[in-house]
């Protein structure tokens, strides 16, 4: 008996062959379409989120993961305007990328073309379930999803609005399936669907994404844990480092762009730091420092090196002093995820030197790591932050679903 991986995956397969042939303006046309259809459907959205919120609450899930799960009008508004902003995005699909004649007459075009068919794997977030279809149809993809069955009955719900949207367009409904199995058989069988499934992008904690690596056959654009660091120079500015690092940490902790280890120059931290941290306790963060921290600040407790190598997702951040910038550069080098590194500083040779010489998918000088995101950046929405280097990196947005193809015209010429 076929499995429903298998199944599914070979109606993508199938579908593949129409999304080849859609046209900018059809795809176009499709998103709008289903962007209206998740705004009609709002109630019945919310509805089916409610069932998987009470079943987290049931099951003791955490309030930052609850809130990555929660869907409400604003959330939905926003979900569907996303899309929106993928179809005013230029089609990357068939852009022409060079092109060159060789001596003996063959004239050759290198040009962008989709990936095929892409399984998303990811955890208890059903936006991801509208941002991946939004850009994989928009490049002419189809996609497999296999979301966490955290979110099962809000992705049920989507998946189904989508589709029947997709139905009234010249876009095939069956580019768009979700893997409702939530065993993690079905996720083991996802990793070695080669001939059905043309890579898998991994989105979620640091135990998803290294399953996924360790484990498939298919290939993978990783997508990376966020283990971002900020760090304050002795020249920052007090008053812009406050706000930076608290919009890194609190503004939405739940996401991989959001701070989990505050280095701070001593000479900052002794004039500084004690209101800083006053600050963070009044937006309710737990402190964990190093012996500096603690001899500074009341109330904070001791940070391990395991606290500096975990992505907490919530409303706990690790502080350390440092004497130097080369400093606050090895700590990032030793536990950061080459996702998201900040400095904060007035010394543009400080600033230069981070920017430089940290290795991270993205580098800000004197701005918030909240900013790593595709809707930041202009691409819409994002599939991911890769934090790999290969294929893609950082926020992919839709010109990383794609691929190249080389096509060569000639007039009858043999090799010799």
């Amino acid at each position: 008996m076929t499995s429903e991986v298998v199944h599914k995956a070979t109606l993508a397969k199938r579908a593949a062959s129409v999304m080849n042939t859609v046209t900018t303006d059809q795809k176009n046309a499709a998103l709008l379409t289903i962007a209206d259809a998740l705004i009609a459907h709002t109630a019945d959205i919310i509805e089916a989120n409610k069932l998987d919120l009470q079943n987290g609450e049931a099951a003791g899930t955490s309030r930052s993961l609850l809130d990555r799960l929660a869907l409400d009008e604003a959330r939905i508004e926003a979900i569907a305007q996303a899309l929106r902003e993928i179809a005013l995005l230029p089609d990357p699909v068939g852009e022409l990328l060079e092109q060159f004649d060789r001596p003996n007459g063959l004239h050759i075009e290198k040009s962008r073309v989709p990936l095929g068919v892409i399984g998303i794997i990811y955890e208890a977030r059903p936006n991801v379930t509208v941002d991946a279809a939004g850009l994989c149809l928009k490049t002419s993809n189809c996609v497999v999803l296999r979301g966490g069955s955290a979110a099962l009955e809000s992705n049920r719900k989507i998946i189904e609005v989508l589709r029947q949207a997709l139905e009234t367009t010249a876009l095939p409904a069956d580019a768009l399936q979700l893997i409702e199995d939530s065993d993690r058989a079905s996720v083991n069988e996802m990793l070695k669907l080669n001939g059905l499934l043309d890579v898998i992008i991994p989105r979620g904690g640091s135990v998803l994404i290294r399953t996924v690596v360790e484990n498939a056959t298919v290939p993978v654009i990783e997508t990376g844990a966020g283990i971002c660091h900020t760090y304050i120079d002795a020249s920052a500015n007090a008053d812009m480092a406050a706000s930076i690092s608290l919009n890194a940490k609190a503004q939405r902790p739940s996401v991989c762009n959001s701070m989990e280890t505050l280095l701070v120059h001593e000479a900052f931290a002794s004039e500084s730091l004690l209101s800083l941290a006053e600050q963070f306790k009044a937006a309710k963060v737990e402190l964990r420092g190093c012996e500096r921290v603690i001899q500074l600040i009341s109330g904070v407790k001791q940070a391990t090196d395991a606290d500096y190598a975990t992505e907490y997702n919530d409303y706990i951040l690790n502080v350390k002093i440092v004497d130097s910038l080369d400093e606050a550069i090895a700590h990032i080098s030793t536990y950061g995820t080459q996702h998201s590194e900040c400095i904060v500083t007035e010394d543009a040779s400080n600033a230069a030197r981070f920017m430089q010489e940290i290795d991270a998918a993205a580098v800000y000088h004197n701005a918030s790591t909240r900013f790593t995101d595709g809707f930041e950046f202009g691409f819409g929405a994002e599939i991911g932050i890769s934090t790999q280097k290969l294929h893609a990196r950082g926020p992919m947005g839709l010109p990383a679903l794609t691929s190249t193809k080389y096509r060569i015209i000639g007039s009858g010429q043999i090799r010799g």
